[in-house]
């Protein structure tokens, strides 16, 4: 049941539910996976092979908590929701060793200091001028990075945790 001419390994849920059983048995079966969530075999094979345009994000919510795997959070907000597509979500991956270095490098002592120059010199008018409309650009861009990255490190540590826990 889990041959097929689509190449699933491309597919996030085919992997999360693959790289989930290697620490539980029950999920290498597409049918004792979809027995665990609920939903019939065919059901999960649509998602798996993206048959399914648009999983239920009930269903993504079940999947990462029993595959362990917050990454399928990241990937349908960032990729299938329609809400969560335009905010600034973190990507996951990289480890915990990536994701602070990216955070520290955002913390160092010179970006540090233009951006708290660029939000003193913004916010002690309050208005948006012509003069500092570049650095509300510049700020908005840097904050959402920013962001982004620290929710890197939230979701590396995470999984850290998580897979010491098993």
């Amino acid at each position: 049941m889990e041959s097929g001419s689509i190449n699933n390994t491309e597919n996030i849920y085919f992997r999360c539910r693959k790289e989930a059983a290697k620490r539980n048995d029950a999920l290498y079966s597409r049918e004792k996976a979809s027995e665990l969530l609920g939903c019939s075999v065919s059901t999960l094979a649509n998602y798996e092979l993206g048959v399914t345009k648009s999983v239920p994000p009930d269903a993504v919510v079940m999947m990462a908590d029993l595959y362990n795997a917050p990454d399928l959070l990241l990937h349908y907000c960032s990729n299938e929701c329609p809400i969560g597509n335009n905010l600034p979500i973190p990507t996951g991956g990289g480890g915990v060793e990536r994701a602070a270095i990216k955070v520290l490098k955002f913390i160092e002592k010179g970006t540090a200091e233009i951006a708290s120059g660029k939000l003193l010199k913004v916010a002690s008018d309050g208005e948006l001028t012509k003069e500092n409309k570049e650095d509300i650009e510049w700020l908005v861009g840097y904050a959402e990075e920013f962001i982004k990255n620290l929710g890197e490190l939230r979701l590396s540590c995470h999984k850290l945790l998580t897979d010491n826990e098993t």
